[in-house]
């Protein structure tokens, strides 16, 4: 077996080469060709894996040329600098490492909360002039104050951590924070208005959306406590810089400590040189062991899909452990097959699919069938259509996708059923995998079968007459097409009926044009797997 090979484009710890090396995956470090992106879409044809960091640029430009890469892996949380919509309809899993910077970032906004406070920048520059301004510099207490946290995510719950330490009450807002989880970390779930009346100091931790842009704007800061002091070490944007700039003129804010920026670098900037404002430039991240955190977990996290599947932190894609990757693939293989085969009878729009899960396979994690399951339903239809673009390009096309779970009801320990809706009809098909790992047809439109999926296979449906079977066999032996196994099934004695042959070889169309021509046939499809 080949082993898979990861490009490194930007600079990322020497240790996290060795990872990839002592996992059996070739490297090819180059720290500074991220920079160059026409160098970088020239060779990214040749890698399964390309790592970066911040400077090297994912565009669809690059992914255009990337024929063999499954993964980026990006060290560091923010993936701004990669095109995730095009990454995800050429089928490249994209991850990145959320938690490695988290301490980090959680203990630089505390730090900028206590140099606000005490105004440390300002007091060390003036004691360095030789000025000695003791009664100039006039601090605050943290103890006691109430401290409020906009986004009370993996940040923003350590920085609560830190805050409680301190003995600072903290109130925090985040629509998905539960109200045990918030019980859980100690602090007080609130409202956003609510949050901007109580608190000494407000610190932000979320990203920058559509919702959180400016989510403290002129009118916000109205309706904080006057002296309120902000800390932003999250990301430039969450706050109007020019309305701070003015409330801190009014004093209806007292100080602002900030790490990031609407525009960075950030060379000038409205918040640059007011009195009571303390700036970084984007230190969050920036501590050794940060640094060397993500990088060793990016080579950790792509050296375990390449080569065992499993998926950690991908932001387009369900997350898979090392444990349930070799559980779940037989039954990504059969959801995936599963779909193909309702997808190559379907010719006309699919308004609706649903895909039902029981026994052990509705314990897995679903929503990776799910996605094998609409890209081999899409597939006929669409063409280029992936396990990791399937679920968007659904979307996109208005379909309704339902998931239902349930205990066992049936024979078998796992079965998965793809039903298909169209204007015309509803058609369902169902599957299970044995104890030997491969994928069966268990039943198609309610008639129990028994087959195994075949490369290239003849789908016939037909009225249960006698001489059917005869002069099916006879067509196909007299046209040189040979028989590798064949599947029957039937509704009842003279009903509906079904036929399900693999053969050896692609199946020509004359013959199938004749098989449809035989009296008691109602459909005859060429099926391929």
């Amino acid at each position: 077996m080949t082993k898979p090979k990861v490009l490194i484009s930007d600079a990322l710890s020497p240790a996290a080469v060795q990872i990839f090396k002592d996992r059996g995956i070739e490297v090819d470090f180059q720290p500074a060709l991220g920079k160059d992106k026409d160098k970088l879409a020239e060779i990214i044809g040749d890698y399964d894996g390309l790592a970066i960091r911040s400077a090297t640029k994912v565009t669809a430009k690059i992914l255009a040329n990337a024929r063999k890469l499954k993964v980026v892996g990006r060290a560091g949380i923010g993936v701004d600098n990669v095109e995730i919509p095009a990454a995800t309809a050429k089928g490249v899993i994209v991850m990145n490492t959320p938690f490695g910077n988290s301490i980090t970032t959680a203990e630089h906004a505390i730090t900028l909360m206590l140099a606000l406070a005490r105004e440390i920048p300002a007091a060390d520059a003036s004691t360095q002039a030789g000025k000695w301004e003791k009664n100039r510099f006039m601090g605050v207490e943290i103890t006691g104050k109430t401290l409020g946290v906009i986004g009370c995510g993996n940040i923003g719950s350590i920085v609560a951590d830190r805050a409680l330490g301190l003995k600072m009450k903290v109130v925090a807002f985040d629509p998905f924070l539960s109200p045990e989880r918030a019980r859980d970390i100690g602090v007080e779930k609130v409202e956003l208005d609510d949050l901007f009346k109580r608190a000494d100091f407000i610190t932000l931790h979320t990203p920058l959306t559509d919702k959180t842009r400016n989510i403290i704007d002129a009118d916000a800061i109205a309706g904080m406590k006057k002296g309120v002091r902000i800390i932003n070490c999250a990301r430039g944007g969450l706050v109007d810089e020019q309305a701070l700039a003015d409330a801190l003129n009014t004093k209806q804010v007292a100080g602002a400590a900030f790490d990031v920026f609407v525009e960075e670098p950030a060379t000038g900037n409205v918040l640059f040189g007011h009195p009571n404002v303390i700036c970084t430039p984007h230190l969050g991240a920036s501590t050794t062991e940060a640094q060397e955190n993500v990088a060793l977990q990016v080579a950790e996290q792509m050296s375990d899909y390449l080569l065992t599947g499993a998926i950690t932190n991908a932001l387009n894609f369900p997350s898979i452990t090392a444990e349930e990757a070799p559980k779940l693939k037989p039954f990504v293989e059969l959801a995936e097959k599963l779909g193909s085969f309702a997808g190559q009878l379907t010719e006309t729009g699919i308004s609706k699919v649903t895909i039902t899960y029981e026994g052990q396979v509705a314990e897995m994690k679903i929503k990776a069938l799910t996605s094998a399951a609409l890209s081999g339903l899409l597939r006929p239809m669409l063409g280029d259509v992936n396990v990791v673009s399937a679920p968007v390009v659904a979307k996109e096309r208005g379909m309704v996708v339902d998931e239902v779970v349930r205990a066992a009801q049936s024979d078998y320990e796992s079965l998965i059923t793809v039903t298909v809706f169209t204007e015309r009809q509803e058609r369902s098909v169902s599957g299970t995998v044995y104890a030997d790992g491969h994928p069966r047809l268990v039943d198609i439109k309610g008639i129990r079968v028994d087959a195994e999926f075949g490369k290239s296979m003849i789908y016939v449906t037909n009225e249960d007459r006698p001489g059917f079977i005869g002069k099916f066999a006879s067509l196909l032996g007299d046209a040189g097409v040979n028989i590798a196994t064949f599947n029957l099934g039937r509704h009842s004695q003279g009903g509906d009926a079904i036929a399900l042959v693999e053969v050896d070889g692609s199946v020509p169309e004359n013959v199938l044009a004749k098989v449809q021509a035989l009296p008691q046939v109602r459909q005859a499809k060429a099926l391929t797997f």
